[in-house]
């Protein structure tokens, strides 16, 4: 049976739910920041009932097998883009990687934006997440600017 992208529902919440625990636990080994214990990400209720923003899911067989959410932004004033379009909570079932289908979520948050005339797309992935970076790079995003840190809590000022 095909794959199909489809716009999430209120119905899909205890799936996404799942879905945003398994992002958090793909990220915590790249943030020393992010809190122990459970901890949520999005509003993911508010992500599919906005106006604003949108959230795509690929089923497969009658199961989610992936997601993804694009939310319309106001920007910076001094930038040539009045809005942008912000891309997350991109994630695939580990038994359904490979397949190409955060590549299908994309392509239908893309259009999504594009028909809400927002043509600048940001997402933000870990530095050393580098099959995400690369899964990226591969449908056209480019690096654009670097997000430092620095934990002084231990550091002698004296």
């Amino acid at each position: 049976m095909p794959v199909i992208v489809r716009k999430a529902t209120l119905k899909d919440l205890p799936v996404l739910l799942a879905f945003e625990q398994g992002v958090i636990t793909a990220e915590r080994p790249f943030d020393p920041t992010i809190r122990d214990g459970d901890i949520n990400y999005y509003d993911i209720g508010e992500l599919i009932t906005s106006k604003n923003s949108e959230v795509f899911v690929a089923e497969s067989n009658g199961h989610i097998v992936a997601s993804g959410y694009a939310k319309i932004k106001t920007d910076r004033h001094y930038l040539k883009h009045a809005h942008q379009g912000y891309l997350g909570f991109m994630f695939v079932s580990e038994t359904h990687r490979g397949q190409g289908l955060n590549k299908m979520i994309i392509d239908a948050l893309l259009k999504w934006c594009k028909a809400r005339h927002v043509f600048e797309i940001r997402l933000d992935v870990y530095n050393n997440n580098m099959p995400a970076i690369k899964a990226y790079e591969k449908i056209g995003f480019k690096k654009h600017m670097i997000n430092m840190r620095l934990d002084i809590e231990d550091l002698d000022l004296e």
